[in-house]
């Protein structure tokens, strides 16, 4: 049977999906009367919600303060990227050192899921739906997963969820139109496969700083830039999550996006709806 929902989970669920739509916006702080009515939950669950959040460096905690969500800048983001490809590369290079057949299983299963799934919402194409942000999450989870250090998967997984906004952000921003992200994941597997650590470390690399060099290209992040700017791309990911039928954001949806087309120019099959995030 599956296991019940807790409120502490749900509270978790709801508030991860509404930060990383823009719905809450970034340096926002997040007071527990008002999350309490938003969310109809107690106070316990929040707090335990909230804690979860800041382990993912998607609120921060502040002393006699409370939470806030996560603000985002340019140098956090560089920081963030240098740390994610200095850790990730490592866990992969030991990863495709003792992978066995098994792990190379799951990866192709995870790839598999992840091409099949419809990266973009229908009502907005700006948003990414969260069935792919899972699938997509779960595919580098397991590319690094025969890594056979624990500590080093866990510090890679957190800076994965931690990077999360950014690439939430850079989609809002329109930065990613002519991006083949599908084509930038099957490259990794088709690497990781022919255990060529050297190749599979130098598109994971560029993989991960593709986002960063793109954001930082719009100067929506810059120091210098005008602060109403900021504030209008955070407002403009709010208006991009949409609404609930609770009032809230919601990023769950089918999607699709012109990934058809440039499958049909590259001669790749088409299967069911959507944009394409494997192959």
């Amino acid at each position: 049977m599956p296991r019940s929902t807790t409120r502490g989970e749900t509270a978790f669920l709801d508030l991860r999906r509404d930060i990383l739509s823009g719905s809450l916006l970034p340096g926002q702080r997040l007071q527990f009367s008002e999350l309490s009515a938003r969310y109809t939950t107690s106070v316990g669950a929040l707090r335990e919600a909230l804690s979860r959040l800041a382990e993912q460096g998607l609120v921060i905690s502040e002393p006699q303060q409370g939470f806030r969500v996560v603000p985002v800048s340019p140098d956090d983001l560089r920081d963030l990227t240098a740390a994610r490809v200095e850790i990730e590369t490592m866990a992969l290079r030991r990863a495709l050192a003792a992978g066995d057949l098994a792990w190379e299983a799951r990866l192709v299963a995870a790839h598999h899921i992840l091409y099949g799934t419809g990266q973009l919402s229908d009502e907005d194409p700006r948003r990414v739906t969260e069935e792919w942000t899972a699938a997509h999450r779960r595919f580098h989870e397991v590319l690094l997963e025969a890594c056979d250090i624990r500590r080093l998967r866990e510090i890679a997984a957190s800076l994965r969820d931690a990077a999360e906004l950014y690439r939430r952000w850079s989609r809002y921003l329109r930065t990613e139109q002519d991006r083949d992200i599908a084509g930038e994941h099957e490259a990794m597997l088709r690497a990781a496969l022919a255990r060529d650590a050297d190749q599979a470390v130098a598109l994971l690399t560029r993989h991960i700083e593709y986002t960063t060099n793109a954001v930082l290209a719009t100067g929506k992040l810059s120091a210098d830039a005008d602060g109403a700017d900021a504030e209008q791309s955070a407002e403009t990911a709010g208006e991009a999550a949409g609404p609930r039928a609770d009032g809230h954001a919601d990023g769950r949806a089918g999607g699709r996006s012109d990934r058809r087309t440039r499958d049909a120019a590259a001669g790749r099959p088409r299967r069911g709806s959507g944009a394409r995030g494997g192959r």
